[in-house]
């Protein structure tokens, strides 16, 4: 009998397994379709392209000017902000098959652009192919520079050189020829425009090593993992050539750095990495192709011309049917601000795919103790088996990687955009959520995403939470479905192809292949039942994981709904997302956290609404009791009449209970998530405060913290006092949906708010574009300037739909 019953639980556990693999699974292949293939950029990086799967053909770009030696210090490849690039940007990017970013690089006196276009004919993916271009910015002084791109194979498959070896350099075009089991057999073609024009600034005398005229070649063995190294790859080979010259007894002088910085014109055997290069002076261009032997016509130089011609014009007309800010009086000065803030946020959705690091030697439990954040904990940190994520990201130089409180307002705009697309994250996102119902705030996957993390920062412990904006994507989601007409509009297959009645048509509109979720209910439906399960496992982690006391510290509410952010420390909530924003210091366990509350009423609230639409009626019974109780909750517990603010809560040297206040966002949560009704007197205590100029309200935006509190600007003034955009877009969006609408005697205050609020927002960030060519993580609300990492291309995007009244 105990035979008998080892057997069942093992196969019940096999089952629970195989249903998350095959579910993580499904996720990943509905989410790596074959129409969305190749359209993955790798966002870290100035420009390099990606399928996703998770271990295939990497590329990239990698520049340097050749002046002189000193310029090989100057080596650009991944986006840093320490190269002080003046602007690297995408103009125009639809998200799937077509791309415009232009990079501007004064020090070493180039401006580039990259032209993306795909076509996603055949049965592997479709083919690409990217443009590269460059032209001196002082074209009184063109300037030489090496340009060079790689292709790295990682995984099953072989990559091959067709080109007759020469050590002088390869003729042009270049070709590789390679196959893999995703990709099947495919064709790369590097073709250089016979109109460049190469150095001839050598010495008399000098005996040249390569031929500037050719392209120079390397092609190499690197072990799976490794090809994200391109640049430590390169510089390796070029620094060994560097030694054995400047070391040759036989060399009276150095040649010039056009011939001492070019590569080796050799392949090793079995090699799967390839890197190629040119040196040019002044003007010049490069076509690469990618191209399918499964598809029936491949691009050329001709198609691709045209190709960005006509998807540039198709993407104009997209942007202003979607978001109609000419209608609404922009300027075209402010539309091309509109449209590229867009595009820099889908130019940065990747493709990351790798093991995280976790540590399970301490629970939440641990924190229950006073004192816990001094306490040594020997750390356990342990590998997770490889996992993958498409996911926009915040910043490509700073935050190039998945985070969970970004991802929620980036989806709100990718949505508009393309509605599928944003599903495909979503769904994702939604894979990761563990059987626990954790998911990882921040998704630091493999060691290309580790190298840009500080080693504190790259450990995930699964008791640590983040604010779960994710519904408010999924609920915009919703808000499409219900906006739309359900008529039977026909709608793509997961291979991009048209089903309608019986019969298959090929489709390029763009409406289509982006809509086919919200033009079909039952598809809809379909979404939503299946991301629910994950979606009510980490609703219940939350209210398991970050539970707070109330009896213990003699406080009195209706019911035990109270919540408390686990991973505090004296100095940051990180946890919360509003990092050093000020909490009750120190640390204890009898904390309530009123933000928390509010995301765990926000979560209450929203699963209600899926649990309705999905005739989920205990379920729905469940959210609606629980919800009720953390809005009374709310107010028993974290209304302070004396501060005449919502505020958390901690005990004092006697073990009272007492209010810790500190105005500001935090303050602000009630509001935007909508938990207070119109004619509450706390709304109107919430309006006055952001209106006032003493508090929240400056010309730049509202303040993170109120300026009349003494932390304002004080230590590493990160979330004290400057504005960020993500909070308030969420003022904004509450305003505008519900209490500048809605009859109350708050009306005609929250209008005035909404409208000086959002010209404010618009007029700041657009006038800090025009002044640096970036949109920013923060900006002073002291003078608007922009602040801290740039390009934000993460949720300072959102200022696009404030313009276009989208929330």
């Amino acid at each position: 009998m105990f035979i008998f019953y080892l057997i069942c639980i093992l196969l019940f556990v096999q089952n629970s397994l195989t249903e998350y693999n095959d579910y993580q699974k499904t996720s990943i292949m509905a989410a790596s379709n074959e129409s969305l293939l190749w359209g993955t950029y790798r966002p870290n990086l100035y420009f390099g392209v990606r399928p996703r799967l998770p271990e295939s053909l990497l590329t990239g770009l990698i520049w340097f000017g050749i002046e002189n030696i000193s310029s090989f210090d100057q080596i650009r490849h991944a986006c840093d902000q320490g190269d002080e690039l003046d602007e690297y940007s995408f103009k125009k990017h639809d998200g799937r098959n077509f791309a415009i970013q232009t990079l501007s690089d004064s020090e070493n006196n180039i401006k580039l652009k990259t032209e993306f276009l795909k076509n996603s004919e055949g049965g592997h993916g479709g083919e690409w192919a990217v443009r590269i271009s460059g032209t001196p910015i002082n074209e009184n002084e063109p300037s030489e520079t090496s340009f060079l791109y790689y292709f790295g194979l990682e995984g099953d498959g072989s990559i091959e050189l067709v080109n007759p070896l020469n050590k002088m350099g390869l003729d042009n075009p270049v070709e590789l020829e390679g196959e893999t089991p995703d990709l099947g057999q495919f064709s790369i073609i590097l073709k250089d425009d016979p109109n460049n024009k190469v150095s001839s600034n050598v010495p008399p005398g000098t005996s040249p090593l390569t031929d500037l005229s050719k392209i120079q070649y390397w092609g190499h063995l690197v072990p799976d993992g490794d090809v994200w190294r391109a640049r430590e790859l390169l510089q390796n080979q070029l620094i060994t050539k560097y030694q054995k010259i400047v070391n040759d007894p036989q060399a009276k002088s150095l040649p010039p750095p056009q011939y001492l910085f070019t590569l080796n014109n050799e392949v090793k055997k079995d090699s799967n990495f390839f890197i190629f290069q040119k040196m040019v002076k002044g003007s010049f261009q490069f076509d690469i192709f990618f191209q399918s032997k499964s598809s029936p016509i491949h691009l050329d130089s001709e198609s691709l011309t045209s190709g960005l011609k006509s998807k540039s014009q198709e993407f104009d007309q997209r942007f202003e049917k979607t978001f109609g800010l000419r209608e609404k009086g922009f300027d075209d000065g402010q539309i091309y601000f509109a449209q590229t803030i867009m595009s820099n946020l889908i130019g940065g959705i990747g493709y990351f795919y790798g093991s995280s690091i976790v540590d399970r030697s301490f629970t939440d439990s641990d924190e229950d103790e006073e004192e816990f954040w001094t306490k040594y904990r020997k750390a356990a940190p342990e590998l997770t088996p490889p996992k993958a994520l498409f996911t926009a990201t915040p910043s490509r130089p700073f935050f190039p990687r998945g985070f969970y409180w970004d991802e929620g307002f980036h989806q709100l705009l990718i949505g508009k955009w393309d509605n599928d697309l944003s599903l495909d994250i979503i769904r994702h996102w939604v894979s990761l959520i563990d059987n626990d119902g954790w998911v990882a705030r921040e998704q630091i996957l493999g060691e290309e995403a580790r190298s840009k993390v500080p080693e504190e920062f790259q450990i995930q412990y699964p008791h640590y939470a983040n604010p779960p904006t994710l519904l408010m994507a999924i609920k915009s989601f919703i808000l499409r479905v219900d906006n739309m007409d359900n008529k039977n509009i026909p709608y793509t297959d997961d291979i991009g192809e048209l089903i309608f009645s019986d019969h298959i048509l090929s489709t390029t509109d763009p409406t289509i292949i982006s809509s086919r979720y919200i033009s079909d209910k039952g598809l809809a439906n379909d979404f939503l039942k299946k991301i629910y399960p994950k979606l009510k496992l980490n609703y219940k982690w939350f209210r398991r994981t970050q539970w707070g006391e109330i009896k213990e510290w003699g406080r009195r509410a209706r019911s035990r709904e109270a919540y408390r952010w686990r991973g505090r420390t004296p100095g940051h909530t990180l946890t919360s997302g509003l990092d050093d924003y000020p909490r009750p210091t120190p640390p204890h366990p009898a904390e309530l956290h009123v933000d928390l509350m509010c995301w765990v009423g926000f979560m209450a609230r929203s699963l209600k609404e899926i649990a309705e639409r999905l005739e989920e009626e205990d379920d729905f019974d469940d959210y609606a009791k629980e919800y009720k109780n953390i809005v009374a909750n709310l107010n028993d517990l974290h209304w302070s009449e004396e501060h005449n603010a919502f505020c958390d809560l901690s005990v004092d040297e006697d073990e009272e209970s007492i209010f810790v206040c500190h105005k500001g966002y935090l303050s602000l949560l009630p509001m935007v998530l909508e938990l207070l009704p119109n004619d509450s007197p706390k709304l109107g205590a919430i309006l006055d405060m952001i209106y006032n100029p003493n508090e929240l309200w400056s010309k730049y935006g509202l303040r993170s913290l109120s300026k009349s509190d003494k932390f304002f600007h004080t230590g590493e003034d990160y979330w004290r006092g400057n504005v960020w955009i993500n909070v308030n877009y969420l003022v904004l969006s509450s305003l505008y949906k519900n209490y500048a609408v809605i009859e109350s005697p708050y009306k005609k205050k929250a209008k005035t708010i909404y409208k000086e609020l959002r010209n404010n927002i618009i007029e700041n960030v657009y006038k800090e574009f025009v002044r640096t060519g970036y949109v920013w993580e923060q900006y002073s609300e002291n003078t608007g300037a922009g602040l801290r990492s740039h390009p934000f291309t993460g949720w300072t995007s959102t200022v696009t739909l404030i313009m276009a009244e989208e929330y």
